[in-house]
């Protein structure tokens, strides 16, 4: 949910702040934290805010665990206030369980002595169905019962969010409904509610290919129909995604999986003429397809500037439940390939889409993962990159990027930090109008990933 959350960041100065990671970095790879580290000692009820808690033992936590717990959360918190001070960044994704009101309401006051604004998000899920789709492989009853176990071990009595004096979003089953107690919102937390009512979890892949090769040169300003080669690229990828996705489902059901209809796959198309024409092939076997007036490659321009204008598709890519191919321009690609995968904004020039490879995202709890499927018997001059998309220039040090990096640890690192600055420093974030200098968004949980 942190990473999804992160996501509506375009524009804004962003970094997700995962505990599980810090704490993960602190006690060493292959380490475990201590039996008792998530007991509740009724003394330390201050440092619970954002901590993992469990209430179900009686017995206090040791001494040192305490003092590990309290280390882990010092370290996280000191990287939060460096990213606002010295990074000058505006929202922090601080990922956490944080099930008790009371830890909560202290993690509150203590940002705010520091000039940021918190807003709690908490994500409920009772519905079987999307329990299931999140357990790929397993039965129901013992996807159900696994999932029910492990949220009852970590958080037995967790305290939902009825605080007034705090602001919080409740979102239910993956957005089913959104229960929302706004006591001093802003222009930011307003658009991160906005963004949540066009977000579902729902398990659904996404692939991306180029527009076949076109007959009159590769260029912006002639919209011209596909070349003969460029036809017979249409029909072997579309041929090679049909195979492959019937691959995956019968895999699927090899593993133990249901054995359900695949979903159904919408197409996306810019209206340029060779991405329609590339599309015609599947468009013919009963595919549906759409174009997008906002997935037309800019030229002359920025990826910053095609960022923004590609947001109304990032929200409907959100909201889309079929799985979905995407045809268009590499910059296009890059684009969106880099906000699903969380890309550093300096990366994304640099991304590569051959012709003879189609692209599928893949669902994860943390990160999306990316798969490469190769489109045999392809001539190899139209396999490579367009180089119209070389003049296309990145945005400029001075101008806020769409897609800044993370800030959890990379495997192995000592400090979450570490190799994860943001390239733009130099840039002066615009405060949250009506609240602090910066937000911070906090995550609780009550029957949803951990």
């Amino acid at each position: 949910m942190a990473h999804r959350v992160s996501d509506i960041r375009l524009g804004v100065k962003t970094r997700v702040f995962h505990l599980g990671d810090y704490r993960r970095a602190t006690v060493g790879p292959g380490q475990d934290v201590p039996d008792d580290y998530f007991f509740v000692n009724g003394e330390d009820i201050s440092d619970l805010g954002g901590c993992e808690v469990s209430t179900e033992a009686l017995d206090d936590a040791s001494a040192a665990s305490v003092l590990l717990r309290q280390k882990i959360l010092r370290k996280c918190r000191e990287d939060i206030y460096h990213f606002f001070d010295k990074e000058k960044g505006q929202i922090a994704i601080y990922d956490a369980v944080n099930p008790l009101a009371a830890g909560r309401r202290v993690l509150a006051k203590e940002f705010a002595k520091h000039d940021v604004q918190t807003l709690f998000i908490e994500s409920a899920c009772d519905d079987v169905r999307i329990i299931e789709e999140n357990y790929v492989g397993w039965s129901s009853n013992d996807a159900v019962q696994h999932y029910l176990a492990r949220i009852t071990a970590k958080i037995p009595h967790f305290e939902t969010m009825n605080e007034s004096e705090l602001n919080y979003i409740k979102m239910i089953n993956a957005g089913e409904r959104l229960s929302v107690n706004n006591c001093s919102f802003g222009y930011l937390s307003h658009r991160i509610v906005f963004y949540l009512l066009n977000l579902h979890i729902k398990s659904r892949h996404t692939y991306f290919a180029r527009a076949g090769n076109p007959s009159k040169g590769d260029s912006y300003k002639l919209d011209a129909s596909l070349a003969e080669q460029g036809i017979d690229y249409a029909r072997k990828m579309g041929d090679t995604l049909v195979k492959h996705r019937e691959e995956e489902r019968q895999a699927l059901i090899d593993r133990g999986g249901p054995d359900t209809p695949l979903k159904s796959l919408t197409i996306w198309t810019s209206p340029r003429r060779r991405t329609v024409e590339t599309a015609h092939y599947l468009q013919q076997k009963g595919y549906r397809v759409r174009q997008r007036s906002q997935m037309s490659q800019l030229n002359p321009g920025s990826y910053h500037d095609l960022a923004v204008r590609l947001e109304p598709i990032i929200l409907e890519l959100e909201r889309e439940q079929n799985d979905l191919l995407i045809i268009a321009h590499e910059s296009v690609l890059r684009v969106l390939y880099g906000y699903l995968m969380a890309c550093n904004a300096t990366d994304i020039p640099t991304l590569s889409f051959p012709r003879n490879e189609i692209i599928e995202i893949i669902p994860a709890s943390y990160n999306n993962q990316a798969k490469r499927i190769h489109i045999p018997d392809l001539p190899s001059e139209i396999i490579p990159a367009s180089p119209e998309d070389i003049r296309i220039p990145v945005a400029s040090s001075g101008v806020v990027s769409p897609m800044n990096g993370l800030g959890s640890p990379m495997s192995g690192a000592q400090s979450p930090m570490e190799g994860n600055r943001s390239p733009d420093k130099d840039y002066v974030t615009p405060k949250e109008p009506g609240s602090g200098t910066h937000l911070l968004v906090e995550r609780a949980l009550r029957g949803s990933e951990t």
